[in-house]
């Protein structure tokens, strides 16, 4: 069995940067045509100008052989400012700005600790410039359940800022719960979507902890019940253009993630299209796998579909143990499993406007 389809895009991915970016980027290369790059980095990429910085050193990394193009975006704190909103939308090089409520996850420890009080004029700045705002949907509240974060944040945050900034286009990343599925039903389509990963598709919470302590399948938001799993199947595989593919992928070294306290993240670039040709195929659904990956993204963000083919084979294949860099080791999800789809670019086009756009960025 083979599927042609428009080469898909990641609409979350985490690049680092140093070693570990020249690392891993061939992974997402290889498959994705663009991704929106997320900026927790140390420091985080909190102006245009670091954004601008950042995406030159990607683009130097990028294998030759590859259309991919990086989306940029910017971190969003307490002391962002509207001013900074209008340059990175007049670079024509940020796609959307990142909500990490402070504390929530790795790097975050610099983000936003009130939303409505610090950063409003912000957001009605960005909802003028047509902006996205790119949520981590979590509370970092202590006394509450981690479990129950993704939804009490909802009820907290995202339905009072719709409400009040119902132009405002927002973008609930790696969603988790049945209760985000509901939110992002419930919204105006074209405002508000989400992203999902491969391992809130595949995985439920009982895989952090069967057969033992699995660090390699600890992640945040962390994985729920199997009820929750489903309720992000069915929407995904449902046709819904509210939904779009999103991985998540986050690398650590091994020896950060087994370890007295381990890393939160899971490597999935390597394996992403073969596991959501997996979900789709088991939900009869293979006929809307292509929207899932490559219309629904740009379509949300108003870009153009990609124009190179990815092709998708039944191929069995065996995932490796880990992967070895001169700096220590990755370990992939579903790491040594076999997987049965395999993908492969067979159409390549190179979109240079897109990559190298006219924009004036010494401005910033």
């Amino acid at each position: 069995m083979e599927l042609t389809i428009t080469q898909p895009d990641d609409w979350h991915l985490h690049l680092r940067d140093g070693s570990l970016l020249e690392a891993v980027l061939p992974h997402s290369a290889k498959h994705f045509g663009r991704a929106i790059v997320m900026p927790n980095l140390k420091p985080p990429v909190t102006t245009t100008s670091a954004a601008v910085t950042y995406r030159e050193s990607i683009l130097k990394a990028i294998p030759t052989d590859s259309n991919f193009t990086p989306l940029m975006t910017l971190y969003l704190t307490d002391l962002t400012t509207p001013d900074e909103i209008k340059h990175a939308k007049k670079s024509g090089l940020v796609y959307g700005v990142k909500l990490y409520p402070a504390g929530a996850t790795t790097n975050s420890q610099d983000g936003v600790t009130d939303l409505f009080g610090n950063c409003f004029s912000v957001l009605k700045e960005m909802a003028e410039q047509n902006l996205p705002l790119l949520v981590h949907g979590e509370v970092t509240n202590s006394e509450v359940d981690i479990f129950d974060r993704e939804k009490v944040f909802i009820e907290t945050i995202l339905e009072p800022l719709v409400q009040r900034l119902p132009q405002l286009k927002v973008v609930m990343e790696h969603i988790t719960t049945a209760d985000a599925v509901k939110f992002v039903e419930s919204c105006k389509e074209g405002y508000v979507a989400a992203t999902v990963t491969p391992q809130h598709l595949l995985l439920n919470r009982n895989a952090l902890f069967q057969g033992g302590l699995q660090p390699h399948n600890y992640c945040l938001p962390v994985l729920k019940r199997e009820i929750h799993r489903q309720a992000i199947v069915s929407a995904v595989t449902s046709g819904s253009k509210r939904f779009f593919l999103g991985t998540d992928s986050a690398p650590h070294d091994r020896r950060k993630k087994e370890c007295s306290c381990g890393c939160a993240g899971i490597y999935n670039s390597p394996v992403a299209l073969s596991l959501y040709a997996k979900v789709f195929e088991e939900a009869g659904a293979l006929d809307k796998l292509e929207a899932f990956t490559s219309f629904n993204g740009p379509d949300f963000y108003g870009l153009p579909r990609n124009k190179s083919k990815i092709k998708l084979r039944k191929a069995p294949w065996k995932v490796p143990d880990y992967l070895s860099f001169p700096f220590g080791d990755i370990v992939p999800m579903f790491a040594g499993e076999t997987l049965e789809w395999e993908a492969c670019l067979v159409d390549l086009h190179v979109d240079f406007k897109v990559r190298h756009p006219s924009a004036q960025i010494t401005d910033f």
